[in-house]
């Protein structure tokens, strides 16, 4: 059959892959080198056609040829061509060289676009993106009623635990509760004690550490020219020095009295330690 007649048939006729749109008229045909509806561009009406398409990333050069018509299973013939973007231009010049320049020209052109969406999508899988999920509207609504009432009841039961720890810390049920649970009676009963440590205590003074059996036994300074030297001053503090060493220890220590004497003969008094 003439390809005119074909195209007659086609274009007023009846075609599955035609498709009218506000802008034009396209063709749905995988085979289609430009995509758009016409006499030069239709692979059915074209018994010589040549196409590039595109197989999980690899492109091949169909063919089409009068002389295997004939044989529709054999009708395309196809090349694989370099992922080069120039030697792929190689082998379609090397395949097309007697073609119509036209043709070779859109198929050209059709190599060029494919090649620059290739490198867009792996541009884009390269790049990180947010994936958007789709998330029923019931499922949704169910999760947020169930947390709602979640968040609800663990504030109850929270008011409640607080409620009866505080019962169970003022003593009102009189240690007759024996199932209640261990962990939370030992806080009880470490909060208990830390109050107790940091509670205000008042004690009475400690005579030894103050010094007052010294301060009783002491009666005055002699004078010095009752003679009371510098002497004495040193065996004093020697003397109180060992006596608060012995306290230290627990020991009860021994008091340490000065008397002065006077001498019938001279008149001097003197100061002597007991």
């Amino acid at each position: 059959m003439s390809d005119d007649v074909v195209w007659h048939c086609i274009r007023h006729g009846h075609c599955s892959f035609m498709a009218k749109i506000e802008t034009g008229i396209f063709c749905r045909n995988p085979y289609n080198v430009t995509g758009i509806c016409n006499r030069s561009s239709c692979p059915l009406s074209n018994s010589r056609y040549a196409t590039i398409r595109d197989h999980d990333g690899i492109f091949y050069l169909y063919m089409k040829t009068a002389e295997r018509s004939h044989l529709p299973n054999k009708l395309w013939e196809r090349v694989k061509l370099p992922r080069n973007y120039e030697k792929a231009i190689e082998v379609i010049n090397k395949h097309l060289e007697f073609w119509p320049q036209l043709l070779v020209h859109k198929i050209k052109q059709r190599l060029t676009k494919m090649t620059q969406y290739r490198i867009r999508m792996r541009k884009l899988q390269l790049k990180v993106r947010e994936k958007l999920m789709t998330v029923p509207r019931k499922k949704t609504r169910i999760d947020d009623t169930q947390a709602r009432k979640a968040e609800q009841a663990a504030k109850i039961d929270n008011c409640i635990q607080s409620e009866l720890l505080e019962r169970l810390k003022k003593g009102c049920y009189n240690n007759e509760i024996y199932n209640y649970p261990f962990n939370d009676f030992s806080d009880i009963v470490k909060l208990e004690q830390e109050d107790e440590e940091y509670a205000t205590q008042y004690v009475e003074p400690n005579e030894n550490e103050m010094g007052l059996d010294d301060m009783e036994d002491f009666k005055g300074i002699p004078n010095s020219e009752c003679g009371y030297t510098d002497a004495d001053d040193d065996l004093l503090d020697e003397e109180v020095a060992k006596k608060q060493k012995r306290s230290k220890i627990g020991k009860r220590s021994t008091k340490v009295t000065s008397e002065l004497e006077q001498d019938e003969d001279t008149g001097v008094r003197q100061m002597t330690l007991v």
